[in-house]
């Protein structure tokens, strides 16, 4: 007598993630994410994305309605990701200089690795944010950075450390640029001047020149010249 099979079946593994839509609505987001950072939001085709996915395209416009929504929804996984890990930055327990110093660094490196999400913000400026403005989410997340800022400056003040005078917005702006730079014109930047931008050690060499600028520019006379 032949033994039942234990193999589960493909209908019932379908089964299971029909069940999962958490897990549905990440996968749908990851490969939107790659679509729209490639092809724009004209370009992108809801049809090729559910080619890449596990889900239909029916599936994808019942949790995301058409296209529009769901580049929405990308653009926000993509504010959220970069906030979230800002949050563990647990930067009110390290003194101020420290606390700016670990900020920039770690906008560069996010910046650096997730070209993904600088492509998603260089088509939504070619938007002028229309879609952005849509996003309540994205407001309260990114007002979560300049209040980490401001607190970051206001210690920093506090203890003699840092100039006054500052807009905390100005300087996000500034750490903003210079990390966001590094990857939106690296290919045009390294072509022109024959320049292996993205090579390692070179990276490594922006990254510290970056942190140093900011801290020029933040800091005082007094705490420069003890550095």
């Amino acid at each position: 007598m032949t033994a039942p099979s234990t193999k589960a079946s493909p209908p019932a593994a379908g089964r299971r993630r029909k069940n999962d839509p958490e897990s549905v609505r990440a996968d749908i987001l990851a490969v939107a994410t790659r679509e729209f950072s490639e092809k724009g939001l004209s370009g992108a085709r809801i049809d090729e994305i559910a080619e890449k996915t596990r889900a239909s395209k029916r599936m994808i416009y019942y949790y995301f309605n058409d296209k529009e929504t769901l580049y929405l929804h990308t653009l926000e996984a993509a504010y959220q990701k970069v906030r979230l890990q800002e949050a563990e930055l647990d930067l009110d327990h390290l003194a101020p200089l420290e606390a700016l110093s670990r900020l920039v660094r770690f906008t560069f490196c996010h910046h650096a690795k997730n070209p993904d999400f600088i492509r998603l913000v260089m088509i939504e400026n070619i938007h002028h944010g229309r879609f952005l403005a849509q996003s309540e989410l994205i407001q309260s997340l990114n007002a979560g950075v300049i209040d980490a800022l401001t607190n970051v400056y206001a210690r920093g003040l506090e203890v003699g450390c840092f100039r006054e005078g500052l807009d905390p917005r100005e300087l996000h702006w500034l750490i903003s640029a210079l990390s966001f730079f590094n990857v939106s014109n690296q290919h045009t930047f390294s072509r022109i001047f024959d320049w292996q931008q993205a090579a390692p050690e070179n990276q490594r060499k922006l990254e510290d020149h970056v942190t140093e600028m900011v801290l020029r520019y933040v800091g005082t006379d007094a705490t420069l010249s003890q550095s």
